[in-house]
């Protein structure tokens, strides 16, 4: 079940992978995300020490939280994942300008998963394309529904 996604990574890069994350998260952030105050539009993903960091997410606290912690929003947050994985996200994001970044934030039995893109950047005419075959697609199933 889907908390929250970022649809503006879909328009502006190419994604060529998908991987499953974990996250360090502490007990407040838990309970904003699942009352869904949780925003992934600026967020982005770095490698840091041979480790996988979310950089940007905006977790929004809630007013009846502990009281005797005090709560950051864009906090660093680490991602869990397995070292073979990350040594190969590694070689490609150093070696052919792919980046990554966040896509999608979910549940999966009853824990909080993030899921990353391996992604290459679009150029402005590749999302104007882009655009134009979304148009299309929609156009084309209009056009089928009318028969």
């Amino acid at each position: 079940m889907s908390i929250v996604q970022n649809k503006k990574a879909f328009h502006d890069y190419f994604i060529e992978e998908k991987y499953e994350t974990g996250l360090v998260l502490e007990g407040w952030e838990v309970k904003a995300i699942r009352d869904g105050r949780v925003q992934l539009k600026e967020a982005y993903v770095i490698i840091r020490n041979s480790a996988l960091y979310l950089i940007g997410c905006h977790i929004s606290p809630l007013n009846t939280a502990s009281t005797h912690i005090n709560p950051d929003p864009i906090r660093t947050r680490k991602l869990l994942l397995h070292a073979e994985q990350i040594r190969r996200l590694i070689g490609k994001v150093e070696r052919s300008g792919y980046t990554l970044v966040p896509l999608d934030m979910h549940y999966k039995t009853g824990k909080i998963k993030l899921e990353i893109g391996l992604a290459k950047g679009k150029k402005q005419h590749d999302k104007r394309e882009s655009e134009k075959q979304k148009e299309w697609e929609r156009t084309k199933h209009r056009l089928m529904r009318a028969k």
